[in-house]
């Protein structure tokens, strides 16, 4: 299907949609599970050691997300997203598709798009 299309924009929207889909069940399944479990379950000793300041704060339990760097996880995958949609975008300008073309862009692509994954990785796990 991608190999006889003229544009991959169909492979890529799916990749993309799924990949968004997977991320909304992955996190938000388990974050409600957790939610759930807190709300009824109730306070233990446990959750008091475990959130000491939210503890002080509400009277009853609640599943606690701690943000720490979110705000610069998020910051630097915008900023890795970005680099891949330009690759993408470049991609389609010099090799005229998104996907595909010869097998040294096939490769340099797919190095490109390993390296900033294993980058954002580790500048967020530091």
């Amino acid at each position: 299907a991608p190999q006889e299309a003229p544009a991959a924009d169909a492979s890529v929207v799916n990749i993309t949609g799924s990949n968004s889909v997977n991320v909304f069940l992955g996190l938000g399944a388990p974050w409600t599970i957790a939610a759930l479990y807190w709300k009824f379950h109730g306070r233990d000793a446990e959750w008091e050691a475990l959130y000491p300041d939210v503890a002080s704060e509400i009277s009853g339990a609640a599943f606690v997300v701690e943000t720490k760097n979110l705000g610069f996880s998020v910051f630097t995958f915008c900023i890795v997203c970005c680099l891949a949609l330009a690759l993408l975008h470049f991609r389609r300008k010099w090799v005229g598709a998104e996907l595909g073309g010869s097998l040294v862009a096939k490769l340099n692509t797919a190095v490109c798009f390993v390296f900033m994954w294993c980058g954002w990785v580790a500048v967020v796990s530091w």
